[in-house]
């Protein structure tokens, strides 16, 4: 398998949002509202055929804002071919599929596989892939990631599942790349909260 590095297209992303299983104006308006909070990563799970318009239309909307817009919920390399027809910029899974991982290295994107055991990390690792989706994140606890970075340093890894503006911050702290939010961007009370998380800023 040819190694993509996520790293080069989450660049120094805190924050990631994911926009599931909602129609395409809400999901391009959701995305828009992400890019003006500082949030500049977006995922579109692609799990129906009806979601791929979703992601086309949010990846259009995200190149007149210079952003990125991954593919999310992929399970077969059928999906990944759609996504990469679709202009999505890295595909994510919700486990660990190598024949996956390696059919998105064939469209040339980067994917992101979920794993939630040391075994599965190592099976990523020895893969070549280096960025992980830790799912579901609220149930392995922040705990989780310090205990992980002892035998996988050079592992890094986005916390999915269960994260809001309220508890990210601790997982952030535990040495977590990247959070990723879905409805908490529909709550105002969380969004001044996601811009400081995005940006890194203490108010």
């Amino acid at each position: 398998m040819t190694s993509h590095d996520l790293a080069a297209v989450l660049g120094g992303a805190r924050v990631m949002v994911i926009l599931r299983d909602l129609p395409v104006p809400e999901t391009v308006r959701l995305a828009n509202r992400a890019w003006d909070l500082g949030i500049d990563v977006v995922e579109v799970p692609v799990r129906t055929p009806e979601a791929v318009d979703a992601l086309r239309a949010t990846v259009d909307a995200a190149r007149q804002r210079d952003r990125i817009v991954g593919a999310g919920t992929v399970f077969t390399a059928e999906q990944v071919r759609r996504a990469a027809e679709a202009g999505a910029a890295f595909t994510v899974a919700p486990g660990l599929d190598l024949a996956i991982a390696d059919a998105a290295a064939d469209q040339g994107l980067p994917h992101l596989p979920g794993v939630a055991t040391p075994s599965e990390a190592q099976r990523a690792r020895d893969h070549g892939l280096r960025w992980l989706k830790a799912f579901p994140a609220t149930s392995l606890g922040p705990p989780w990631f310090k205990a992980m970075a002892g035998p996988f340093p050079e592992l890094r890894f986005v916390a999915t599942g269960g994260i809001d503006a309220h508890n990210a911050a601790g997982f952030l702290a535990a040495g977590v790349r990247v959070v990723a939010v879905g409805s908490a961007l529909t709550d105002p009370t969380q969004l001044a909260l996601l811009a400081q998380l995005a940006t890194g800023r203490q108010e």
